[in-house]
């Protein structure tokens, strides 16, 4: 199992790649991420909620949906993602900072990854994202990195983190969602951070805060979520408006090692929509739960939302292209084939009535 789950994964970035470099390449583009974390840097274990500034130089060459990692020790910042620039922030700096870019109508965008995620990795991916949504003006690309261990071997431990750090993501919702130059802002948990999300809206959402939930467009990516926890998740959080979004495929291949730890439990993200059940549950929670196994993906499909952010992000919120479909709740699955230009994604009882 260990080894599926490295299947097509190169040599990992240390800590060291997030030392700024003062190199430059003709055409690479600059991207600024906002971290806020409660990793203990630079040891990397629990700690308590720190900011950071970093700008990170995408190559010219950059193919979309893909991190190019440096090669060896030494950094081309032609060739591979660099970090240009890293500075320590406070909690008011990082917010006058976020206030700064909103005023200039610049949407945010608070990514939170999942499990067996370093913080370079956290760190490069909200990077490409934000360089690959191709979005004016860029985006303010908001990272939550809670302190996962980085080991294929830390499932356990990491699902603990992961608990750890629900006051903390609801502390900095709430900060983002009080900055006045804030409209709406977009909430993605990727596997493991799809139940971190979950956990912190309903904790927001029993402590009364509901209008900062009001505040998100939120969507889980291939949510590492039990699916029986997942409804318990949703009575309290309640249905969103828009919908709440989650991308799904039954051939993901990381959620189905998470099925066989878990006692062979059905995972959230994994759900086939063609299932009457299913459909019945987005129906009933008013959810927009979309299966995206026709996107490519990496060797275990787990992170095929990353293509489709890369190949569609910047018409999700256009109000007259295909995407425009995708706005009720619903089952639905995403076509790359046929008539795509009127919308990719087609609800699943038109399909089976075809």
């Amino acid at each position: 199992m260990l080894g599926l789950l490295l299947a097509g994964c190169g040599a990992r970035p240390g800590p060291d790649s997030l030392t700024p470099a003062n190199i430059t390449a003709p055409g690479a583009k600059q991207v600024t991420v906002y971290v806020a974390t409660n990793r203990e840097l630079p040891k990397g274990g629990r700690g308590s909620l720190s900011y950071e500034e970093v700008t990170v130089s995408i190559p010219p060459d950059h193919k979309p949906g893909q991190i190019e990692w440096t090669k060896g020790k030494a950094q081309d910042a032609s060739a591979s993602f660099v970090v240009t620039r890293r500075q320590n922030l406070t909690e008011a700096a990082f917010k006058a900072t976020i206030a700064s870019r909103t005023k200039a109508k610049s949407p945010v965008g608070v990514f939170v990854h999942g499990y067996n995620y370093s913080l370079p990795e956290a760190v490069f991916r909200i990077a490409q994202m934000a360089a690959d949504v191709n979005m004016q003006p860029q985006p303010t690309a908001v990272l939550f990195s809670w302190p996962s261990d980085g080991a294929v071997s830390g499932y356990v431990a990491d699902k603990d983190a992961a608990s750890y750090s629900r006051d903390d993501l609801a502390h900095v919702l709430g900060m983002i969602t009080s900055i006045p130059s804030v409209g709406r802002a977009s909430l993605i948990g990727h596997s493991m951070g799809g139940w971190l999300v979950m956990e912190t809206l309903r904790q927001l959402r029993l402590e009364g805060k509901g209008k900062v939930i009001d505040r998100y467009d939120v969507a889980l990516a291939a949510p590492d979520i039990d699916l029986d926890l997942f409804r318990r998740q949703l009575a309290v959080v309640g249905p969103l408006t828009p919908p709440m979004t989650l991308f799904v495929a039954t051939d993901d291949r990381a959620l189905d090692i998470s099925r066989v730890i878990a006692g062979d439990r059905v995972r959230a993200g994994a759900t086939d929509v063609r299932s009457s059940d299913v459909q019945e549950i987005a129906k009933e929670a008013k959810l927009r739960i979309v299966d995206i196994s026709a996107v490519e993906g990496d060797a275990t499909g787990h992170n095929r939302f990353v293509q489709l952010a890369a190949t569609y992000g910047s018409e999700f919120r256009a109000q007259d292209t295909p995407f425009s479909g995708l706005r009720n709740a619903g089952a639905f699955v995403f076509k790359t084939t046929g008539n795509v230009v009127s919308s990719p994604f087609v609800l699943v009882e038109d399909l089976l009535s075809d």
